[in-house]
C-alpha cells in the first residue's frame, strides 16, 4: 500500500491535528496511508520569510530520511519545495501550489484568506511565479497568527468576513484557505459563503494520490 507523508513545518501539534482531521475524506479502504507529522525543530508558526527560510533544510532532511511514496509540505508558503524535490525521486507537492491549481479548475477568479497582512506579499510573489496573477481576485488577512487558528469562537467569523469580502468586493468565485490550520473550518465556510472553499492540504494530498495512482511514483 502506498504511503503519503504530510509534513507540518511548524512545531504546533494543534496544526498537525487539524490537518490530520481535515484529511479524513481522503482516507478510504485500499487507498494510500496518509501520515501527518510535525517538524519539531520548526517555529510555532510559519509567519515570516525568516520562518520560511529556517525550515528549508530541515524539511529536505525529513523528506530524505523517510521512505514514503509521496510527500506533502503542509505550509501555504511551500517552504523547501524545490530542495525537497531535488532530494528524492518521488512526488513532492506543496499545499499552496496544489490549492492554486485546484482553484483554477473550479473557477476563473480565486481569492486567498491570509492569516496576517505580512503573509500577503509572499502569497503575491508565489502566485506570480506560478503565472496565475491575472486570476487572483484578492488576498485578505485575518490578523490572526497560526496558533490563534485553533480557537474557533475567536476566528470563524473573521474567516467568514474575509471570505465574504473576497466574494462580494473582489469578485472571487472560489476561496483558498491560506494556512494549513484553517482546514477544519472548510465545511462551515462553504455553507456560509455559498461558493467553493479549497483546503490546501486536501488539495495537495488529493494531488499526491492522483500522481501515485497514475504511476508517477518516480520523478526523473
Amino acid at each position: 500500500m502506498a504511503r503519503i507523508l504530510v509534513i507540518n513545518p511548524n512545531s504546533s501539534q494543534s496544526v498537525t491535528t487539524s490537518i490530520d482531521e481535515a484529511l479524513a475524506p481522503l482516507r478510504w479502504p485500499g487507498g494510500p496511508t496518509i501520515d501527518c507529522v510535525t517538524l519539531k525543530e520548526g517555529p510555532p508558526g510559519i509567519e515570516t520569510q525568516a520562518h520560511v527560510e529556517s525550515v528549508v533544510e530541515p524539511i529536505a532532511r525529513r523528506v530524505g530520511a523517510d521512505t514514503a511514496d509521496a510527500y506533502v509540505i503542509a505550509c501555504f508558503s511551500d517552504p523547501g519545495l524545490y530542495l525537497a524535490r531535488e532530494t528524492v525521486r518521488k512526488p513532492v507537492v506543496g499545499i499552496a501550489e496544489s490549492a492554486i491549481l485546484l482553484a483554477a479548475g473550479l473557477a476563473y477568479r480565486f481569492g486567498i484568506i491570509a492569516i496576517l497582512p505580512t503573509s500577503i506579499p509572499r502569497h503575491l510573489r508565489y502566485v506570480r511565479s506560478l503565472g496565475f496573477e491575472h486570476r487572483l481576485a484578492g488576498d485578505r488577512a485575518l490578523g490572526v497568527g497560526v496558533e490563534g487558528l485553533a480557537d474557533r469562537a475567536a476566528v470563524i467569523d473573521k474567516i467568514v468576513a474575509a471570505g465574504s469580502r473576497l466574494r462580494d468586493e473582489d469578485g472571487a468565485q472560489v476561496v483558498l484557505l491560506g494556512c494549513a490550520g484553517m482546514g477544519r473550518y472548510r465545511p462551515e465556510l462553504e455553507d456560509r459563503l455559498g461558493i467553493p472553499v479549497v483546503d490546501p492540504c486536501q488539495a495537495a494530498v488529493a494531488r499526491a494520490t492522483s500522481l501515485l495512482a497514475l504511476g508517477y511514483g518516480k520523478i526523473a
